[in-house]
């Protein structure tokens, strides 16, 4: 199926400039966001404490929340509507508990009743996380998602540059690099930060392109995902890493169908510019690309609007990661490829599409 016109030739990478001024500017707004507010707001999968969510029947003020639970000892840290505001539905955090969680609830539901006995109250859920439990978790999660960039780069480096054992030796200088550095205490998110640069910059040296350019679009779509997430407010727990994870392959995916058209060009029009190459690539894929963000962002509105605050910041992580995604794989990954073919060129050479 196809509702562009496959001679459209709109001009991408000439506006390149302004693309990385406008994402730079939302990676620096992402920046500024987590190191003001001392990072992500974790949530209880990471931060640990007690979560408990309560509906009633009629509405209700949090602060009348919290003097009901005052007897409890909870060390109660926010009360917050859940959901749709007919529903009377509210999530309680808290530090810790004084009680096992098998009567935490009985003791909950007792307060509510004997404090507003016209206002009935059901305990719908309730979860206790420790801190050790949340701190590895929080760990495994950021070396999730470190792991399945790392394997991108060796699939990118062998798949398109046939490059097998320069990205094996890219990993094993890589994992060497994390080891050294784990063994001085550095900590998870400064290890993953650096080992983010320590890719970049071996794929530079190694000439690994098409690695370049696809890692430098996961981290861009990555950052401005938790950025937009830091800038609202929003919780970041176990179904956003699913998401960031699941947002990374949607990106891949369509970064890896814009480099493949890319090199068959490279090799049909050699005698082309490259910059050409890469926007006739991209116009030809233009089709494909829009047609696969659409779909799926249909499927993941309705789940946003029909899920329930369940899977509500799950959904609008996708939202976010679908739009970003697109554009970083035409206004981003690819123009990495004409800045590296340009920064390879020699003083006063021309610039031209090279088989590899």
């Amino acid at each position: 199926m196809q509702f562009i016109k496959p001679d459209i030739n709109i001009n991408f990478i000439g506006k390149r400039k302004f693309a990385f001024a406008g994402s730079l500017l939302l990676i620096v707004a992402s920046i500024v966001s987590l190191v003001v507010k001392g990072g992500p707001d974790y949530g209880i999968d990471f931060a640990g404490g007690t979560l408990i969510q309560v509906q009633f029947l009629k509405t209700i003020s949090p602060q009348d929340i919290k003097q009901a639970l005052a007897s409890a000892e909870l060390e109660i840290t926010s009360v917050q509507r859940f959901g749709e505001e007919k529903d009377n539905e509210y999530l309680i955090r808290a530090a810790g508990s004084p009680v096992a969680l098998e009567s935490l609830s009985s003791k909950i539901q007792e307060d509510l009743t004997s404090a507003y006995p016209d206002n009935q109250a059901e305990v719908r859920r309730v979860e206790m996380v420790g801190p050790k439990v949340g701190k590895d978790l929080r760990e495994k999660a950021l070396l999730a998602m470190f792991s399945a960039i790392l394997f991108i780069v060796v699939y990118i480096s062998g798949r398109f540059e046939l490059k097998w054992m320069l990205s094996i030796i890219l990993a094993s200088c890589l994992f060497i690099a994390l080891f050294t550095l784990k063994g001085f205490g550095v900590s998870i998110p400064v290890l993953i930060a650096a080992a983010v640069l320590i890719t970049l910059a071996l794929s530079f040296y190694l000439r690994l392109r098409f690695a370049t350019g696809a890692i430098v679009a996961l981290v861009h779509d990555v950052m401005i995902t938790v950025g937009v997430f830091s800038l609202m407010n929003k919780e970041f727990t176990l179904q956003i890493i699913a998401a960031l994870l699941t947002i990374i392959g949607y990106s891949l995916n369509d970064t890896i169908i814009v480099f493949d058209r890319i090199r068959e060009n490279t090799r049909k029009y050699h005698r082309q510019p490259y910059e050409i190459v890469i926007n006739r690539s991209i116009n030809e894929t233009l089709s494909r690309t829009l047609l696969t963000s659409m779909t799926t962002l249909v499927v993941v509105i309705a789940l946003f609007v029909l899920g329930g605050g369940i899977i509500h910041d799950f959904a609008f992580a996708l939202i976010i990661g679908i739009f970003v995604g697109t554009y970083s794989s035409v206004y981003v990954a690819s123009p990495i490829l004409l800045a590296w073919q340009q920064a390879m060129k020699p003083p006063g050479g021309r610039s031209k599409a090279r088989r590899r």
